[in-house]
């Protein structure tokens, strides 16, 4: 057992760096939908967005160009998080599916807008100086920057399970989920609580694809691809859980390493089989969290 893992820790602190990017993406797409009840199908385009900031100002590997990025990353986030809350407002009352197209139909505007303004050719993103080497880790040589995202994640996961379990605000986005109707009696707009919600969401997505820019680079098709692959941790997780989105982005991202490196021909299967194995035990994920009902 100890061969193997020797064998393997590459792999499988692959494995951590993927569940950590993973779960800033899911985290912001499973509060969205599991407690705004807004289903961001736009989820990887923003995304993608953020790959494409980094593409454009860390093409030197300086600090400052990656600090400008994940800047207008976080203010792009938030500006989209407003403009869905509106657009999505109309069709609170409607059918799930009517949400699911509408983003979809966004997140295909926003992918066919970048690759006009980018082209289509893959681009690649160097780490910021100082985290573009190796780290010694147990005999074997990792790339520093992969430690890093793998310490950010878990700091991310605490800080947002603090803000939304131990504090004010998120006592007021669990309550305007559990009932609406009595926050508005108390004075409080609901909407602006969406709007809140759905920027930090959308922030979260947009500052995940600067930090997986040294990884995964910028192309087209990396939305279609890594949206998948969150709503795949979002399903095993559970709607509106924080540690839900944890476990399943860890889950995920050792059975994508793994997978990969081990039985590269069978990796999809592993994947999607991890998942209908999840459901099939547990039909609301893992950890499923309260859901809002519009």
């Amino acid at each position: 057992m100890a061969g193997w893992f020797d064998a393997n820790l590459v792999s499988i602190l692959n494995g951590f760096a993927i569940g950590a990017l993973l779960f800033i993406l899911a985290v912001g797409l499973s509060i969205v939908f599991g407690m705004m009840d807004v289903l961001n199908l736009a989820h990887g385009a923003f995304f993608l967005v953020g790959s494409y900031l980094a593409a454009s100002f860390v093409a030197g590997g300086s600090w400052t160009g990656f600090l400008t990025a994940l800047g207008l990353a976080a203010v792009i986030g938030l500006l989209a998080g407003g403009v869905l809350s509106g657009l999505t407002e109309p069709l609170a009352r409607r059918p799930i599916l009517d949400q699911a197209l509408l983003t979809l139909g966004i997140s295909l505007i926003v992918a066919e807008v970048l690759s006009i303004v980018y082209g289509n050719d893959v681009r690649s993103v160097p780490p910021p100086p100082g985290l573009d080497g190796s780290t010694d880790v147990a005999g074997n040589a990792y790339p520093t920057y992969r430690l890093l995202l793998i310490g950010l994640g878990l700091l991310l996961a605490l800080v947002v399970w603090l803000v939304v379990e131990r504090t004010s605000v998120g006592a007021l986005v669990r309550a305007s989920v559990a009932d609406r109707e009595m926050v508005s009696a108390m004075g409080i707009d609901n909407r602006k609580v969406k709007v809140a919600v759905l920027g930090i969401g959308s922030l979260l997505a947009t500052v995940a694809g600067v930090l997986a820019a040294p990884v995964y680079g910028a192309r087209p098709g990396l939305d279609e691809t890594i949206l998948l692959l969150a709503l795949v941790v979002v399903v095993i997780g559970g709607l509106g859980s924080i540690r839900g989105a944890l476990i399943g982005a860890l889950v995920i991202g050792q059975v994508e390493s793994l997978g990969r490196a081990l039985l590269p021909d069978l990796a999809s299967f592993i994947l999607f089989g991890t998942l209908a194995l999840v459901l099939i035990v547990r039909p609301r994920g893992l950890f499923a969290g309260k859901v809002a009902h519009a």
